[in-house]
């Protein structure tokens, strides 16, 4: 099957980066997991600068080609909107009459969805859409501010409702489009699988102190992240550490506005001793870091999908986690880890100290974690389902499974 990937704002190419976000890595790995299996994979991006070439074979599998759209530097997303006409233009015409369209386009993040719907349109293309962050769910969790470009939310809505399906990695997700107006029958729960080839229980360990508890906190460096409540439940856990893995590079830490709130609220905490943020780390360390823990603790206010706890649980490292969005799907309360309400550092200190007294329990947890993994979040899984989604919309495959 071919599959055109579309990513406007977030290209695979920074996902080994130290400093990409969630989107970056996404879809990267969903191309590397579907050429795989064997599908013809390539990922349009827009061109934000001039030395990069047209196109990029990556060792994976999958192509990037790079979309002239508005100037080739770097946009902020929220000021992208103007552009996207010219990118679904580019890709219109690409499809038409470059010699390859693809069975099935996928659009990542609703800027993208504008663009890959303009072309699926004039080149009869379905269009299977996911979201990655909901700006409904942003109006409800800040007080009615509606983020992003005027018109967000609407625009959510039309695509939604305009995409032939909506593939979305949690029920909270689904629910929130749901609400928002997106009919049921178009949407898919798929979640996002991890790579068994970089996360896994054996390999290097980040060096520590055997007679410290070690807490692992891993995300980006933004108020939603809930690092602040980790630190607010350390003097409840007297004895361990706590390691924040994210935001800038280290030599950039102290220029970061979170990281320099987190500093202080450490020391006003009285736990500034054992609060390390080593900023962000190199794609293929990040494992070392998760065997070095006895837990990864993921306490954000709101996460649709939650990757960090997966990539744990990957690594064979048990997860106290808040009830939100993915994270209350992939951990399972009692059985890979334990989920505590979010913004609650009371409760929160309160898990970790019990769990970490607990070595049998933690055991249990992590073989428990490895199982559930292979099982449901491997990246085959992943690719295997996506597949059946794009054959549903397209129609290519149909036929030969029914013959099979």
């Amino acid at each position: 099957m071919r599959i055109a990937l579309v990513s406007g704002h977030a290209s695979p190419l920074a996902a080994t980066g130290q400093h990409t976000g969630a989107q970056h890595l996404h879809v990267a790995e969903q191309a590397a997991a579907l050429a795989a299996e064997g599908h013809e994979v390539r990922v349009y991006t827009r061109r934000d600068s001039p030395t990069p070439p047209d196109t990029v074979s990556t060792d994976t599998g999958y192509q990037v080609w790079h979309v002239p759209a508005g100037p080739a530097r770097e946009v902020p997303t929220d000021e992208l909107l103007p552009h996207l006409g010219e990118f679904g233009r580019w890709l219109a015409e690409h499809w038409q009459h470059g010699g390859w369209r693809p069975d099935v386009a996928h659009a990542h993040f609703w800027l993208s969805g504008l663009a890959t719907l303009h072309a699926g349109r004039r080149t009869n293309t379905p269009v299977v859409l996911t979201y990655h962050d909901l700006g409904s769910a942003h109006r409800r969790r800040s007080a009615g501010r509606d983020p992003g470009p005027r018109g967000r939310i609407g625009y959510e809505r039309a695509l939604g409702r305009a995409a032939d399906r909506v593939v979305v990695q949690s029920h909270d997700e689904l629910g929130e489009l749901v609400r928002l107006g997106v009919p049921r029958s178009k949407l898919t729960l798929v979640p996002a699988g991890v790579d068994e080839t970089v996360f896994g229980p054996a390999g290097p360990v980040v060096p520590r102190d055997p007679a410290r508890p070690r807490l692992l906190t891993v995300g980006s460096l933004r108020e939603r992240s809930g690092f602040q409540d980790v630190i607010r439940a350390l003097p409840a856990v007297p004895e361990a550490e706590c390691v924040v893995v994210g935001g800038p590079p280290a030599d950039l830490l102290p220029a970061d506005p979170v990281a320099r709130r987190l500093t202080a609220l450490a020391e006003s905490c009285g736990v500034a001793d054992r609060v390390r943020l080593v900023g962000s780390v190199p794609r293929d360390e990040l494992a070392a870091w998760y065997r070095s823990a006895d837990l990864l603790v993921a306490a954000p206010w709101y996460e649709p999908f939650g990757r960090t706890p997966l990539e744990a649980m990957a690594c064979g490292v048990p997860v106290v986690g808040t009830e939100v969005g993915g994270i209350a799907e992939s951990v399972v309360d009692g059985l890979t880890g334990d989920l505590v309400p979010p913004r609650d550092p009371r409760a929160l200190g309160g898990t970790i100290r019990r769990l970490l007294a607990d070595r049998v329990r933690r055991f249990a947890y992590a073989t428990a974690a490895l199982d559930r993994i292979r099982v449901r979040y491997s990246f085959r899984h992943w690719a295997e389902q996506l597949t059946a989604v794009y054959a549903s919309v397209s129609g290519v495959g149909q036929v030969a499974t029914a013959a099979a």
